[in-house]
């Protein structure tokens, strides 16, 4: 047996989600050497392989809510389509170009653009020698001493095993893979409200396994005219009955319909996730992402064992396919709709999109993670702390290193399909100690693995807070190196914390809410040292 191959680096960050890029790039900008891994031949998570490309974002993120390098990368999205499609600087409206005019976002666009500009950001750094990838790698073991991890194993394509040794190390996985493997306490499914005191939390003992549902995307295009129907999947006729299929949402409370406005006014089903306004971009068809209550799927979890993972996502594959067989040939057609040879029911002009999600069938890659397994961090964000409601304004926290601000998004979970939640929220931070494992020496979290409650992700786990996790994870695991310093040592000295705050405003990452004062103004760096400077 070949031995592995071992691969020395500063910061192991293993899981190319979109917070293992935006913790890659902190680390790499801050002169470190990074190792980054990923599961699957695209890097980026939710907004590439994921197909979760209609960014899920707040009132006031085009001015402020989201670091210097998150805007960065929307900015450099938006750019691409100016100069490939002639797409216009603003929207009719006046408002910032959104290509795919979807109405779930202020920024819809494809997965594969998204590819490009993440590689394109990262490019600098690979070319400096800072950055090395390792695609279609997983972690399978990790090498510990004591609570010091000391390296991590992957496995690649052809089952060739890397060793990556580094003396610190972030999990940027989507379901935090790294916590089993390294021995690291984390919590998964859903805390009792007797722990966790929050008003949505379980009554009576936990339920690890109440973990939110997850989706496999489909690409689309709408092409007038198509009669192809793909074939019907097994199982299509339970699948229907179960979710049920439908374009209503909320139990029936919001009607859509498929391309024009339903009862109330309610928009299409259609533009919901459109990622390509053909008629703004001058393209022949339009393209959507499918991504809706009924490819949910609740029925397994993949933070489960390895046959329950693979039945679960071979599942949500086929529940994902079934829901697109019916919009083809059993969705209500919308009134009016009698086009030339068009049937009774059903939209054959929904066609798959072959390699917008880089695959043959229009499949995603990998599929859309909304729940990880939790640190047992030294800091634990609730309900309590970002839930409009529970105070006049979300808690403060004197050593924040990150912002976000999004409802409270939980879907049906496994085995709890009755329960789901959508509540408002403040404008929230996150403190350091979420960050860092109560033992684990070297170990950080940079994804949806962050110290929070089950309730209290449905809002953190969101494109841009977990790009502000990560940044913040990468830049933490810099600055760990640069003065000799664990993460806990950080986290236990005001000193130090403050100054890894003032390395994070050096980037144009907040910590605090600033909105008259966003990254590039000449009082940002002083107005979010003021804001921290008044809680603690």
């Amino acid at each position: 047996m070949t031995p592995p191959r071992r691969l020395a680096c500063d910061v192991a960050v293993v899981g190319g989600s979109l917070g293992g890029v935006a913790a890659a790039l902190a680390a790499c900008e801050a002169g470190r050497t990074v190792v980054l891994t990923e599961a699957t031949d695209w890097l980026g998570g939710q907004v590439t392989s994921q197909g979760v490309t209609p960014l899920d974002e707040h009132e006031h993120i085009e001015r402020f809510g989201g670091t210097a390098r998150y805007a960065e990368f929307r900015e450099r999205v938006r750019a691409r389509y100016r100069a490939a499609d002639g797409a216009p600087e603003r929207m009719p409206d006046g408002q910032p170009l959104n290509p795919g005019n979807g109405w779930v976002s202020r920024l819809c666009f494809e997965p594969r653009v998204a590819l490009a500009v993440l590689e394109g950001m990262l490019a600098p750094q690979r070319e400096a020698g800072r950055l090395t990838f390792l695609l279609r790698h997983e972690p399978v073991a990790a090498e510990m001493d004591g609570d010091t991890v000391r390296s991590v194993r992957l496995r690649g394509p052809d089952g060739d095993a890397v060793d990556v040794v580094a003396p610190m190390v972030l999990d940027a996985t989507d379901t935090g893979e790294l916590l089993p493997l390294t021995g690291t306490a984390f919590v998964t499914g859903a805390e009792s409200r007797d722990d966790s005191g929050e008003p949505h939390g379980r009554p009576g003992p936990p339920d690890p396994r109440a973990v939110q549902s997850f989706t496999v995307p489909l690409a689309v295009a709408f092409v007038p005219g198509a009669r192809r129907v793909i074939p019907r999947p097994p199982g299509y006729e339970r699948l229907r009955d179960a979710q049920p299929f439908t374009l209503a949402l909320d139990g029936g409370r919001r009607q859509h319909r498929m391309r024009v406005p339903g009862p109330a006014g309610e928009p299409p089903f259609w533009t919901y996730r459109r990622v390509v306004d053909a008629a703004l971009l001058g393209r022949p068809h339009d393209l959507a992402l499918i991504n809706w209550a009924g490819n949910d799927y609740r029925d397994g979890s993949l933070l489960a064992g390895p046959e329950e993972r693979e039945r679960a996502l071979a599942e949500a594959r086929r529940l994902s396919l079934a829901f697109l067989h019916w919009l083809q040939t059993e969705c209500p057609r919308d009134p009016g709709d009698d086009a030339p040879g068009a049937p009774e029911s059903g939209y054959p002009e929904i066609q798959p999109a072959p390699g917008v999600l880089g695959t043959p069938d229009g499949v995603a890659k990998a599929p859309y993670v909304r729940e990880s397994r939790r640190l047992l961090a030294l800091e634990r964000v609730t309900e309590q702390d970002l839930a409009r409601g529970a105070r006049p304004a979300a808690r403060r926290w004197a050593n924040a290193v990150a912002i976000g601000w999004y409802p409270i998004d939980l879907h049906p979970c496994v085995g709890r399909p009755e329960v789901s939640l959508y509540a408002p929220t403040h404008p929230f931070q996150l403190p350091l100690g979420t960050l860092v494992p109560r033992r684990t020496r070297n170990l950080l979290a940079a994804c949806k693995d962050a110290g929070v409650t089950h309730v209290a992700n449905g809002a953190t786990r969101l494109q841009p807070v977990e790009w502000a996790i990560g940044e913040a994870a990468g830049t933490l695991a810099a600055f760990c190196l640069d003065h000799g310093l664990t993460p806990r040592e950080v986290w236990a000295s005001q000193s130090r914390t403050r100054a890894l705050q003032w390395r994070l405003l050096e980037r144009g990452a907040p910590v605090a809410w600033t909105l008259d004062a966003p990254p590039g103004h000449p009082e940002f760096v002083a107005a979010q040292e003021r804001s921290v400077a008044e809680v603690g």
